[in-house]
């Protein structure tokens, strides 16, 4: 550090220059530098991620080299989610140079980061064949019950639109998927899966033409927007806490989000060892098999029929002949007798 002392005008300045230099040697722990109010923290203290060394045993050799840790995997995986890191590659090149991520990983500075091909290769292999995914959502969602956070009385479920990787040309009449998968891999992997599944019934998803590049992928619209191949990523949230509950993907079909609704809330209840008191819903789950489906396990639907679209513009009974009272007067009674004896 050096100072430069100038006397301008009768006036002492005084003014400091910073030398860049790199020391040897650093005396300082990741500990300290992570504040306690800080996300990665508060997961570290309420989340366990004990679980996936026991749950991805059977997938590992007993001889061979030792293995990158899967929960250090998992691990930053979980960051990039968490701060919208999607590239794999970028990830790696990030966490060199954060103290908190470094901290959360257990990577001392001395330590390699693994390569980011290690990444996809467990995300398409031990992770997705064991679902640990899914089981580390579980335990997230269990602690939330456990701590209070989430109530689980009032849930709300939607589906929203995940656009494919796929372009609508790349599609072709099924029955030529066989002859498309002697050059395609992609659609020889998809052939293989469904052979080794052997459905007893054709699945839902099946459409006449379908995409060489993602084959499961549906080809259809939501909201008014052009038709596009994709799927439905389908939410179950808790109202009072605005806590995710329940995820679960399926084809872009309208009836495959009350399918998907119905089993996001039976997994949901069972966590919790009770049903919701109610659902909300937009007017695409207001079918009449499904509010059965609520009402028989005593869950109260807040949702608007499908059928009630055609009869907004009715001169009988449409939503504007109807006026909203909080709570029931004799008035409002009255006005009710009176409506149902003069239909």
């Amino acid at each position: 550090m050096f100072c430069w002392i100038t006397i301008l005008g009768g006036v002492l300045i005084m003014m400091g220059q910073h030398d860049r230099s790199e020391a040897l040697f650093y005396y300082f722990r990741l500990e300290d530098q992570v504040p306690e109010t800080h996300l990665l923290r508060l997961i570290e203290k309420h989340i366990s991620f004990a679980f996936v060394r026991e749950r991805l045993k059977a997938s590992y050799s007993e001889t061979g080299r030792p293995s990158i840790d899967p929960e250090l995997l998992l691990r930053i995986l979980l960051i990039g989610y968490l701060y919208g890191v999607t590239s794999e590659r970028k990830l790696v090149e990030e966490l060199r140079m954060h103290l908190a991520w470094r901290w959360f990983t257990g990577l001392g500075f001395d330590q390699e980061i693994p390569h980011h091909s290690t990444f996809s290769k467990n995300r398409h292999g031990r992770f997705q064949e064991s679902k640990l995914f899914e089981q580390l959502f579980e335990e997230i969602v269990a602690r939330c019950l456990e701590a209070g956070r989430v109530q689980g009385e009032n849930l709300s479920v939607d589906g929203s639109f995940v656009e494919a990787n796929a372009n609508k040309e790349s599609r072709i009449p099924r029955e030529q998927l066989a002859e498309a998968a002697q050059v395609n891999q992609t659609v020889r992997q998809y052939l293989v899966e469904l052979e080794q599944q052997n459905p007893t019934e054709e699945p839902v998803h099946e459409q006449e033409l379908v995409s060489t590049t993602d084959p499961d992928a549906t080809y259809a619209t939501k909201g008014g927007t052009p038709a596009r191949l994709g799927y439905y990523d389908n939410y179950l949230v808790d109202n009072q806490s605005c806590v995710i509950v329940g995820v679960q993907a399926t084809a872009a079909r309208m009836s495959q989000e009350t399918v998907a609704a119905q089993h996001m809330i039976a997994r949901f209840a069972e966590w919790q060892g009770r049903e919701p008191a109610s659902v909300a819903a937009d007017a695409t789950y207001g079918n009449g098999e499904f509010l059965q489906w609520l009402m028989q396990r005593g869950i109260t639907p807040y949702m608007r029929t499908r059928d009630s679209a055609l009869r907004k513009n009715s001169s009988l009974y449409g939503p504007d002949r109807f006026t909203y009272l909080p709570k029931p007067t004799a008035t409002s009674v009255l006005l009710a007798n009176h409506s149902t004896s003069s239909v």
